[in-house]
């Protein structure tokens, strides 16, 4: 199955100063406007087909739109799949977030599952086993803003139709893959998928703490370095740790499948 990249193809080439400086404003990159809603174009089509993790946001926010545009742009003499692949590593996690992941991917036996020493192995460069992702492909504003989450996605039609059409397709090309959605509409939008025989819901691995460094204390519950006891009420650790055991169970039954 190979991937439809008819939008790449339209958007790429009118890639202009404007447009670099705020993709927001720029008419050339306009997908959809539908009300206060506004989906514009970013390279974040390159899907990694030899990815065994999928790890899915909401959408691409305006700085990871604005650096895609600047790396697919300085990369135009290189071809269409390679100015794709460069744009997609302005995605790539770094620093405490990629250290939390890691650590709670190692927590649940990931790494384990796949053959890994470390979930770490899956970010060393030209590894080509992670495939970062949205919900929402593209980014998408509400009135001029990031979209996070409101109005909610799935009730809205331009939104759902992105992810039956776009990340349907990635589901369809990573058969193999993991899904780790990184918050709760995030796993709504594979839910959805779900509900439609798109994936099986054992490729999922729904419960995860997000890994940013502001989630600091939920990721320490969750990989059991500070006592349930001793955490915040905000931080629920009981349903953090329901999820650890929770998950655990489910990639070690993928196992043995």
């Amino acid at each position: 199955m190979q991937q439809h990249l008819a939008i790449a193809r339209r958007f790429l080439p009118v890639v202009d100063a404007a447009a670099l400086a705020d993709p927001r404003r720029s008419d050339r990159l306009r997908i959809r406007r539908e009300g206060e809603i506004d989906v514009v174009y970013a390279p974040f089509d390159h899907i990694e087909r030899g990815a065994k993790l999928a790890i899915l946001g909401i959408t691409p926010g305006l700085t990871q739109a604005a650096n895609a545009l600047r790396a697919a742009h300085e990369a135009r003499r290189l071809g269409l799949e390679a100015q794709l692949a460069r744009a997609k590593l302005t995605a790539s996690f770094s620093g405490a977030m990629r250290a939390n992941l890691v650590a709670m991917l190692d927590r649940i036996g990931v790494a384990t599952h796949l053959g890994l020493g470390s979930a770490a192995e899956l970010f060393a460069p030209g590894a080509s086993r992670v495939h970062l992702t949205s919900a929402l492909r593209y980014p998408v504003f509400m009135g001029g803003r990031n979209y996070n989450g409101t109005p909610d996605m799935l009730g809205t039609p331009v939104l759902r139709a992105m992810i039956e059409t776009h990340l349907a397709e990635e589901v369809r090309l990573l058969p193999d893959a993991l899904w780790l959605p990184l918050g709760p509409q995030a796993g709504k939008a594979l839910a959805h998928l779900v509900g439609q025989g798109e994936i099986d819901p054992a490729r999922i691995l729904s419960g995860l703490p997000h890994p940013s460094g502001a989630n600091a204390e939920r990721v320490a519950v969750f990989l059991g370095r500070k006592p349930a006891h001793l955490a915040s009420r905000q931080t629920r650790a009981a349903p953090l740790l329901a999820a650890a055991e929770r998950l655990g169970a489910q990639v070690a039954q993928l196992g043995r499948a």
